[in-house]
């Protein structure tokens, strides 16, 4: 099955994809990449992915794996465009309205100037609501000694 091809060769449009010299290819992983690390840059985006993703995720984090990016993370890139759906875990007290607007805003922009694709919308999911402690609760959990059997 061919790669999709990332095409901007339109009246308009944000870069040269597709010139006489050559065509750039833009893998679907890279979009998703560029997508999660937006996305994180915004204060309020605690995590990102389902409790399911995130607890695999922490798993490979105590055997020195490092953080999937594109956890959390869906895109579809056609030729010119691209899509986004995003699942995070806000930090409470954030508004969750101006966090998305704020993430979508970000995701867009950094798709668009580094991709030079036309991203068509990024939908975002909230898939739960980090409490303040919340971390150090679970640390302390883990840290303590079981019962020993003898």
């Amino acid at each position: 099955m061919p790669v999709p091809r990332a095409r901007t060769d339109s009246p308009g449009s944000q870069g040269g994809l597709v010139t006489p010299k050559g065509t750039t290819t833009i893998e679907s992983g890279v979009v998703a990449k560029i997508a999660g690390l937006a996305a994180r840059e915004i204060p309020g985006v605690h995590n990102m992915g389902a409790s399911t993703a995130r607890a695999i995720g922490a798993v490979r984090g105590m055997v020195g794996v490092d953080q999937n990016i594109t956890q959390g993370v869906s895109v579809e890139v056609g030729e010119r465009q691209a899509a986004a759906d995003l699942e995070v875990v806000v930090e409470y007290g954030m508004a969750i309205p101006d966090l998305a607007a704020a993430v979508r805003r970000n995701v867009i922009t950094a798709i668009e100037r580094m991709c030079g694709l036309e991203v068509t919308e990024v939908n975002i999911k909230v898939s739960d609501v980090h409490m303040p402690g919340q971390d150090k609760d679970s640390a302390e959990e883990s840290s303590e000694p079981g019962p020993r059997v003898q």
